[in-house]
């Protein structure tokens, strides 16, 4: 039987209208993702890599033809979405679009060691943190914590800056307090920035103290303001969260065949 494109397209989407198909397509994706990030992390454990390392390579070779398969597959069939509906224009555009990039980061770190480049770190960091993120897809929640940083991206914006201009008046503070005292520890504004960090999140390694009288002074009040400043960015991304879920709009219904409790929102459906 063949399958066309439009089908192919619903099937790739995560399961908005609650087709089996679809539903078991982001089950099985969940899954392979799932057993891929257990086997990148289990692999870094020489004493368990070494006693199998052909597991995680047909786990490793596996994932990525699969990955790879749907990731062809989603260029061929985005013509289908109004937004992407160009044959050559609308594929270059969803080809750079974030999701697609993501997807991208976790299939070509596989075959980078070709050029060889097997050795390079900064590969499975990128591999881990894609395929990590290409989870989200699949959740309406991940859609809307991006719904709420968009919303709030100039108060975050406004925090982070204040965040960096507070960062480098307290290192040069610090500095001109602390360095004729300890020059080694205190050697420049930019090590500084080091000791003004772990203030300012409270956390307190220890590792760089003061110990002159305006130092620890400006300790007390760096850490002071750090407990305040630090619970600005959660404060916002929580009124954001209030605020999508308010104008996020809720439908139960029941189904006529199996009698189900359907509930429907703006951004998913789901059987209970």
């Amino acid at each position: 039987m063949q399958i066309s494109k439009n089908r192919i397209y619903e099937i790739l989407e995560t399961a908005k209208k609650g087709d089996k198909p679809s539903h078991i397509f982001d089950i099985s994706i969940i899954c392979i993702i799932s057993i891929n990030l257990i086997a990148l992390t289990l692999g870094t454990v020489n004493s368990i890599y070494d006693k199998i390392p052909s597991l995680f390579t047909y786990i490793e070779t596996i994932s990525v033809l699969i990955f790879l398969i749907e990731y062809l597959l989603r260029i061929w069939s985005c013509n289908i979405n109004e937004h992407y509906s160009k044959s050559y224009s609308g594929r270059l555009k969803f080809i750079f679009s974030p999701l697609l990039i993501i997807d991208l980061l976790a299939i070509i770190p596989f075959f980078l060691p070709i050029l060889g480049l097997e050795d390079l770190r900064f590969l499975w960091t990128i591999r881990f943190l894609a395929r990590a993120v290409r989870i989200g897809r699949y959740f309406s929640g991940f859609t809307t914590l991006g719904k709420v940083i968009k919303l709030r991206i100039y108060e975050l914006l406004t925090v982070l800056i204040v965040l960096i201009i507070l960062l480098i008046l307290t290192s040069s503070l610090i500095y001109y307090a602390e360095n004729p005292a300890q020059p080694e520890q205190y050697s420049s504004i930019p090590e500084s920035m080091w000791w003004t960090m772990i203030t300012l999140t409270t956390v307190g390694y220890g590792t760089v103290i003061p110990i002159t009288f305006i130092g620890k002074i400006l300790t007390g009040i760096i850490a002071i303001i750090g407990i305040g400043l630090f619970a600005l960015p959660a404060g916002i991304l929580g009124s954001g969260f209030i605020e999508a879920i308010e104008t996020t709009k809720i439908d139960e219904t029941f189904c006529s065949n199996c009698n189900k409790k359907i509930i429907k929102s703006d951004e998913f459906i789901y059987w209970i």
